[in-house]
């Protein structure tokens, strides 16, 4: 009965279809086995418990450091955008509409939901926005960098005001990225 705790943590912490390579059921025979070299049932108990505990916190950590969907605000795709030139035009009309859209949002000051919609189409925008300045002669850049630089900072204080969720200056702060989205799209 000693092993039964380990097999109900180790299979709901460690579903196999996670891990392929190292199964619930495999790390189980390794902890009857161990725990089957022990003289003295509270201690095989204790060491079964133990390394099922490590196990699960290894293999459980290896999932939060190599899924990408943990780490929603650390997008690295900046540094090396993995998209091409004419991924990024596409997608630019797409992500323009969806930071536009936010608008209704505001409207209904539904904060967190403007804050949600607004993440998510302004990283988006600024992949595709970034891409396009790369691709860009360097006379064209310095510009078209300040003006991607004050229609990102709109974006996050906006952001900060929906946070605070103060109207006046959501308000305001749309209507700065509504100039620089207008002068930044005029000039790509």
């Amino acid at each position: 009965m000693a092993s039964s705790s380990p097999l109900i943590y180790l299979k709901h912490y460690i579903p196999s279809s996670q891990y392929p390579a190292i199964t619930s059921q495999k790390l189980l025979t390794e902890c009857s086995i161990l725990s089957s070299s022990s003289s003295s049932g509270r201690s095989r108990r204790r060491r079964t418990i133990t390394i099922a505990t490590v196990s699960s916190i290894m293999l459980s950590s290896k999932q939060v450091i190599l899924t990408p969907e943990i780490g929603h605000c650390l997008d690295l795709r900046m540094t090396v955008p993995d998209q091409s030139l004419e991924e990024a035009e596409e997608g630019l009309r797409t992500h323009v509409r969806d930071l536009v859209n936010v608008k209704e949002l505001i409207e209904l000051e539904s904060w967190r939901e403007t804050q949600k919609a607004l993440r998510k189409s302004s990283s988006l925008l600024k992949q595709d926005i970034y891409t396009i300045i790369q691709a860009k002669p360097g006379s064209e850049r310095s510009l078209l960098r300040k003006l991607y630089s004050e229609l990102f900072n709109s974006v996050t204080k906006l952001d900060y005001a929906a946070r605070s969720q103060d109207s006046a200056l959501v308000q305001e702060c749309y209507g700065k990225i509504i100039v620089s989205l207008n002068s930044i799209l005029s000039r790509l």
